[in-house]
């Protein structure tokens, strides 16, 4: 039975996005929010970005430093892969979703391109489950 273990390209498309892209592309949204707004809304953009930052360190961190055995290695694989790994990229973006909501919000193309980045993000989960 050919294609039974093979999975479609709407699965790989999701474990590609929610695994390396979302955090990525998420990251250079909240450092513009964190440098052009104000008050409340900087801190959680850049709360998003601190987010953002230690799941791409827990991502890639270890491999680029050659470690795959210990307790380095074991916390990283814990963090990235907290909630099906959806986790990390889902409180980065509550906080960047956030920062757009409350006062000190600047430069609304952000929310747009977040918007987009996270239905495309739930749009690739529904059509994968």
């Amino acid at each position: 039975m050919p294609g039974f273990l093979e999975p479609t390209p709407v699965v790989l498309f999701y474990f590609a996005l929610k695994t390396f892209g979302y955090l990525m592309a998420l990251l250079p949204l909240a450092a513009v929010r964190g440098v052009v707004a104000r008050g409340l809304s900087r801190g959680l953009a850049l709360a998003a970005l601190a987010v953002a930052l230690v799941g791409l360190a827990a991502q890639f961190g270890p491999a680029a430093v050659g470690l795959y055995t210990g307790p380095v290695y074991r916390a990283s694989f814990a963090i990235s892969g907290a909630g099906g790994g959806l986790a990390l990229p889902l409180l980065a973006s509550l906080c960047l979703a956030g920062s757009g909501l409350v006062a000190g919000a600047r430069w609304r193309v952000v929310d747009f391109l977040h918007g987009a980045l996270f239905a495309i993000l739930i749009g690739a989960w529904w059509l994968a489950r």
